[in-house]
């Protein structure tokens, strides 16, 4: 990412508000910072994979690799990796008998379950720590910035 004009950024920012690209970058720190939970023994790509996974039980290897923008080869690699540690089950298609359906594993989701566990239990605790007014002002912007995204994602302006 290059650097932001600052005189143009606090040009494009309302009278007493934080500039747009700091907010942003404000965010996406707050954003990354959630991962701290390591998703070991997995690296970040295979997680891409589980989650995905989990939201999109019993696809194929080419839906797969669209989901993850990557390459069906690349992808096949990944999924031996996670059927190697019991992560994936690969089972024959309903569709078709060339065609195998990935699915998690009980592991698999046993697995992601634990880690998003981890994960809300850490953001609790920093939660916590904030004030009433501070949790507050977090939750309504999140929330507007939710049914922003919600109203994008379903192609609205």
């Amino acid at each position: 990412m290059g650097a932001v004009d600052p005189s143009r950024e606090q040009a494009t920012a309302p009278a007493g508000e934080a500039p747009l690209a700091s907010l942003a970058e404000l965010f996406e720190a707050v954003f990354e910072r959630g991962r701290d939970v390591s998703p070991r023994p997995l690296s970040v790509s295979q997680l891409r994979a589980v989650v995905a996974l989990d939201h999109h039980d019993g696809v194929n290897l080419r839906e797969l690799a669209e989901q993850l923008h990557s390459t069906p080869p690349l992808v096949s690699r990944l999924c031996d990796r996670l059927e190697a540690v019991g992560f994936l089950e690969r089972l024959p298609s309903a569709r078709s008998r060339r065609e195998l359906t990935l699915r998690l594993s009980d592991r698999g989701r046993a697995y992601l379950r634990d880690l998003r566990a981890r994960r809300r239990e850490h953001v609790e605790t920093l939660l916590a720590k904030m004030s009433p007014a501070g949790r507050a002002a977090l939750a309504a912007g999140l929330r507007e910035y939710r049914d922003l995204a919600d109203g994008e994602s379903a192609g609205m302006p």
